[in-house]
């Protein structure tokens, strides 16, 4: 296995530990969505922790995709975007039907609207939580799509134990 060939695999398992995370952390919080101030601000320190988990990894997923996923995979097929804008990566993703770039730049919007709110709004963070919650069966089935595709495309990958 080549230098490229390790990094997908390493990306892929992180990418696996993201998603994992994010389910745990959801299946502690799903019982309280959606969420509103009442509960918010009844919440233990333990079940705000969780909320932080989610946050954490979906931000770390979708951070892992577009900085190391999506290069490295298009790189491996033949494909080199290291020196061209982001949205140009994007394109060339939506045109191999892997992802819908609005649907990618929306999954940013929202993240970002939850990292820039603060504790003492607690409607506007509940409303902000909600949204991200809300949207993370899009974001892994995205993870997902690349996954299988990788699966699907190099051996390596189908054969890889630290991805079983």
């Amino acid at each position: 296995m080549n230098e490229l060939e390790e990094k997908l695999i390493m990306v892929l398992y992180e990418c696996n530990q993201h998603k994992k995370m994010i389910n745990n952390a959801y299946g502690h919080i799903e019982k309280y969505l959606p969420l509103d101030k009442e509960k918010y601000i009844n919440f233990s320190l333990e079940q705000v922790g969780f909320i932080d988990q989610f946050l954490f990894r979906f931000s770390k997923l979708q951070d892992s995709m577009g900085e190391k996923l999506f290069g490295t995979m298009l790189f491996l097929l033949g494909e080199d975007f290291s020196k061209k804008p982001f949205i140009d990566m994007l394109n060339r993703l939506e045109k191999l039907e892997l992802l819908d770039k609005q649907e990618w730049m929306d999954l940013r919007t929202i993240r970002n609207n939850v990292a820039h709110e603060y504790s003492f709004n607690v409607d506007e963070l509940t409303d902000s939580l909600n949204d991200i919650f809300n949207v993370k069966g899009k974001l892994l089935s995205i993870y997902d799509t690349f996954y299988d595709c990788c699966k699907d495309k190099f051996e390596f990958v189908q054969n890889s134990e630290v991805l079983k």
